[in-house]
């Protein structure tokens, strides 16, 4: 059984990330979040049982501050998030994996027992998906691909997770929801721990 784990992220530069918070706490601490949020995601996905590679937006620099965690890197294709995360999966299968999961960076409180109970579901459904508390999702899994998970959804709306959950009723795919999360996008998403 050959598992991938995604992991989508935003190159860590200033004034391109957490632009949402940036609003409310300037880009300084912005950024500086965003690196801290980064860095929990590596060490979360670095002990899962499973290969990993990290999709930057952007072409990411030969070395950066994460690269003790030995996770190979790429970038991601062009288009919105839906393009981008279309592409991600088509490419995983396209590479022989038979079980393909994807996380995005902004979930401080996701734990690697999050991703390795997203892969032992897949044993038993063909998608999984962690639902974000802001109406997306955090982390989104499956067995093959199914294309319109990606299409006509609103990227950054309340309506996502529904949307897609729709969709896999449409599609008669068999599905597993794990624990809702709470993604850091605004002021009052930030624990105290990321605040220093």
């Amino acid at each position: 059984m050959r598992r991938l784990l995604m992991i989508f992220a935003k190159l860590p530069e200033h004034g391109k990330v957490k632009t949402r918070l940036a609003e409310t706490i300037g880009e300084d601490l912005a950024l500086k979040v965003y690196l801290k949020l980064l860095q929990h995601t590596h060490e979360v996905a670095s002990k899962a049982d499973s290969d990993k590679l990290i999709f930057y937006t952007g072409e990411p620099t030969e070395f950066d501050l994460l690269d003790y965690y030995r996770i190979p890197k790429t970038t991601q294709s062009e288009g919105d998030l839906g393009e981008r995360m279309k592409d991600g999966f088509k490419r995983a299968f396209a590479q022989g994996y038979d079980q393909v999961v994807i996380i995005g960076s902004d979930c401080f409180e996701l734990e690697t027992e999050h991703i390795d109970a997203a892969f032992s579901s897949l044993d038993a459904h063909d998608v999984v998906i962690g639902p974000a508390s802001d109406g997306g999702y955090y982390l989104l899994g499956m067995n093959s691909m199914i294309d319109e998970l990606f299409e006509n959804k609103v990227w950054s709306s309340e309506d996502v997770f529904l949307d897609t959950v729709l969709d896999l009723k449409k599609h008669e795919a068999s599905y597993h929801i794990l624990s809702t999360l709470n993604d850091v996008d605004r002021e009052e998403d930030l624990t105290e721990e990321l605040k220093q």
